[in-house]
């Protein structure tokens, strides 16, 4: 790139620097004056050379600005993938690679509209696309996952519309050809069972930009940041029945995803979008009904939401003899119901043809096999072993699971400390209550998993009772402390002494003969409240373990 960098600049320069030496000879050859004119033309001269000079370095600079977004476009964007389920449900969600320079993360929310753009994407002139390698590589590993098969041979086509968002006036999206096909996961039904959702295809297409409505403004603005970034449309057959089969298929992709660590999964900010199909059809009837597409929903709840009214005002529509249009409605939260958008088009609507600016795409069969051989064991996969390896509880290993993160930080625990169980309560429990207080995600927790062990150890080997560990764990969290550290600070350490604990033992006994006597009388209740007496004179210092054992001794 440097090396064309100074080819454009070189060019660039010669072409202002002729002009400036043009004008330099223009002045010497005026008719002879007096030798101060000819000084004063000639220090005229040298300025001009000087400043067009300038001008031309300055300007070779933006050249070389130009030429940088024209030969990086989508090969130096961050990759983001889009699913969605047809016929059924679609689901979309953005891929995170990086850029290949040092720069800012091009597809970073929320920042200034139309700042991360780039010639291709806003339709310039002269601008051509090239294929993005880490989209493909995504969309294989995706494929992969998803059971899918994987073409060797690919097109890009074009899929022309017209739409403020779409500068260009097409899509270069798959139509013929997608990269991924015939694919399956099976996601929990609410019997607690299995359902195979089946995957119809999966094809590459590039984003469009994002239209602003504005209330209170007569018109709309266009934010064309996230266009001619890469997506993965995904496409269900229409196998879901419900919106509760939608959400779990939904979350169950959204996993999977995020394991292979493709997509963050964030609704809100576009990372993961649903784009909802459905039709209704009499019970028995082998044809489908006409679809409606569902648009501007980002959550699991909404999800829910809008399929389930979509389907009741379907329902009413067809049993008053009414007929459903083929139409796109977009998702209204406060009203909490569907309203149309634009009718809904076909796909000969779009005048899908191949792409004559991108080459077909050969994918090689060692070059896929590599990917399925390095594949991460995925979410379904992984909550069968810990229930098989760790003896969790179903329940235990589908939430330790549902993040690759906390599973990860799960078994890194695991590792060092042998009680799985008692390392899923605190990770499930105070771990997870502090993470979602302070909004921080596991994989940068302030307490790492050797400090969790560390705390668990100490409980284990009887240093501090539990009850004083999750005292502690807040200040673990966010003090930057070892647990070792805050225990000797605070005077935490457990009294297991048996010569200390027998004298406090015989005072509270001492203070409570009626209690005594119930329990020589066979009432074994009053226990508790002995040992409650016994912690409380300790100051909670009292190993629990050890009074129990002790108070029993001395009451016979």
């Amino acid at each position: 790139m440097a090396d064309e960098r100074g080819a454009s600049a070189a060019v660039f320069l010669a072409f202002l620097s002729g002009a400036a030496m043009g004008a330099v000879a223009a002045l010497l050859l005026a008719p002879q004056a007096g030798s101060e004119s000819r000084d004063r033309l000639r220090g005229y001269a040298r300025r001009a050379e000087h400043d067009l000079r300038d001008l031309a370095g300055r300007a070779g600079e933006v050249f070389e600005d130009v030429v940088d977004q024209g030969k990086e476009f989508v090969e130096t964007k961050q990759s983001v993938l889009r699913e969605a389920f047809d016929a059924g449900r679609e689901a979309m969600r953005r891929e995170r690679g990086r850029t290949s320079d040092e720069g800012p993360d091009r597809t970073t929310f929320g920042l200034s509209a139309n700042s991360q753009t780039c010639p291709v994407c806003l339709g310039l002139p002269g601008s051509l696309p090239v294929i993005n390698r880490t989209a493909v590589e995504m969309a294989v590993r995706a494929g992969l996952a998803l059971n899918c098969t994987i073409a060797a041979n690919n097109r890009f086509a074009r899929k022309n519309y017209f739409y403020p968002d779409l500068p260009k006036g097409y899509q270069i999206s798959q139509y013929e050809s997608p990269i991924c096909e015939h694919g399956w996961i099976e996601v929990c039904d609410s019997s607690g069972g299995t359902t195979r959702i089946r995957i119809r295809r999966a094809h590459l297409e590039e984003d469009a930009g994002k239209n602003i409505h504005e209330t209170g403004t007569s018109g709309s603005r266009v934010d064309l940041n996230r266009a001619g970034t890469p997506l993965l449309e995904i496409v269900t057959e229409p196998d879901m029945h419900s919106a509760d089969e939608v959400v779990a298929y939904l979350k169950g992709l959204r996993e999977i995803l995020m394991y292979l660590d493709v997509c963050d999964g964030n609704m809100e900010e576009g990372s993961f979008r649903c784009e909802p199909n459905l039709s209704l059809r009499p019970s028995g009837q082998k044809e489908f009904g006409t679809k409606v597409e569902l648009k501007n929903i980002n959550s699991f709840k909404y999800v829910k939401d809008a399929v389930e009214y979509e389907i009741k005002r379907q329902t009413k529509v067809l049993t008053e003899g009414g007929k459903i249009r083929q139409e796109t409605r977009l998702w209204n939260i406060e009203r909490g119901e569907t309203a149309v958008m634009r009718s809904k088009e076909e796909a000969h609507d779009y005048r899908y043809f191949p792409d004559p600016d991108l080459v077909p795409l050969k994918l090689d069969e060692e070059w896929i096999e590599g990917f399925r051989a390095c594949q991460p064991e995925l979410p379904a996969v992984r909550t069968r072993r810990f229930v098989s390896d760790y003896g969790l509880p179903d329940y235990d290993a589908t939430i330790l699971t549902a993040s690759k993160g906390m599973a990860d930080y799960f078994e890194a625990c695991a590792e060092r400390f042998p009680q799985p169980k008692v390392v899923s309560n605190w990770v499930m429990g105070e771990l997870m209550r502090e993470l979602n207080n302070s909004g921080t995600d596991i994989a940068v927790s302030p307490v790492t998993p050797e400090r969790l062990v560390s705390l668990l150890q100490l409980v284990d080997r009887g240093v501090i009772s539990l009850k004083v560990a999750r005292e502690i764990f807040p200040e673990l969290y966010s003090g930057g402390k070892v647990p070792e550290q805050i225990v000797d600070e605070k005077g935490l350490t457990q009294v297991s002494d048996e010569g200390a604990l027998d004298q406090i033992i015989t005072e509270v006994l001492n203070k409570n003969p009626a209690q005594v006597a119930q329990f020589k009388e066979g009432k074994q209740q009053v226990l508790g409240f002995l040992v409650g007496q016994v912690m409380k004179t300790s100051g909670g210092k009292a190993n629990p373990g050890k009074v129990n054992e002790l108070l029993r001794k001395k009451l016979g």
